[in-house]
């Protein structure tokens, strides 16, 4: 690559930033907009969309995100209940996040009951790594199964894929990873699905994305399922 180019590469990646910072405050000033009785019958609403279709039902091994109100992110509590009240029989797992330094480190860590969550410094609730017996969570890049389902956050979306983060790259980073995992040792692709208010879709090409930008395949609003690529329609079903 000649010196040129390059300059020019990062002319585009610092005008891709600066978009993507600016489309950022936009979207916070919306959520902080929505009237918590409104946000609270939409998180209703997603979550009951969830846990009521069959591909989340028939999910064995899930990531999924712990809400946060004070971020606003849709609620996820309902959902991780659920998931937990299951069976042991069932066999479901579940792993939840927990990050581990400012590099856009995150580990996902299995979790059996809510209890196994303390507050950060951030005061974001994360599992602790060393269970209550004092062995450590299992970390689901070490998992010996694939993961069926990804329930991710975002701060925004648009209905071909695109995905906006909160600007520290962590979701992105650790995707990108499992996906090289599941591609080494040639298992399915779990199915990444993002939960949105109806408020934080936006129109298709206004969030801008980069190589290091990973899609999602649906995205699911309170107005239902929006299943985007090939491998989600096909999980999904009409």
């Amino acid at each position: 690559m000649t010196m040129a180019s390059s300059n020019t590469q990062d002319g585009h990646l610092d005008a891709i930033f600066n978009q993507k910072n600016a489309l950022r405050t936009q979207v916070r000033k919306t959520l902080k907009a929505i009237h918590p009785s409104h946000r609270s019958q939409q998180d209703d609403a997603i979550q009951n969309i969830i846990s009521e279709a069959p591909w989340f039902k028939s999910s064995l091994r899930l990531c999924a995100y712990i809400s946060c109100s004070a971020l606003r992110e849709v609620d996820t509590s309902k959902l991780l209940s659920q998931i937990l009240q299951d069976p042991v029989s069932d066999g479901k797992k579940l792993y939840v996040p927990r990050v581990e330094d400012k590099n856009s480190h995150m580990r996902m860590l299995r979790i059996s009951c809510i209890d196994d969550l303390i507050a950060n410094s951030m005061d974001i609730l994360e599992p602790a790594p060393i269970d209550a017996y004092g062995n450590a969570r299992e970390d689901v890049m070490q998992a010996n199964e694939p993961v069926d389902l990804f329930l991710l956050p975002g701060l925004a979306f648009d209905k071909s894929g695109r995905r906006l983060g909160r600007g520290g790259g962590y979701y992105d980073t650790f995707l990108k990873n499992y996906k090289d995992l599941a591609n080494t040792r040639n298992w399915i692709q779990p199915l990444r699905v993002a939960l949105s208010y109806s408020e934080q879709i936006l129109d298709e090409g206004v969030i801008p994305m980069t190589s290091s930008d990973v899609p999602i395949d649906a995205l699911v609003s309170p107005a239902g399922v929006i299943p985007i690529t090939t491998a989600a329609i096909n999980r999904m079903g009409p």
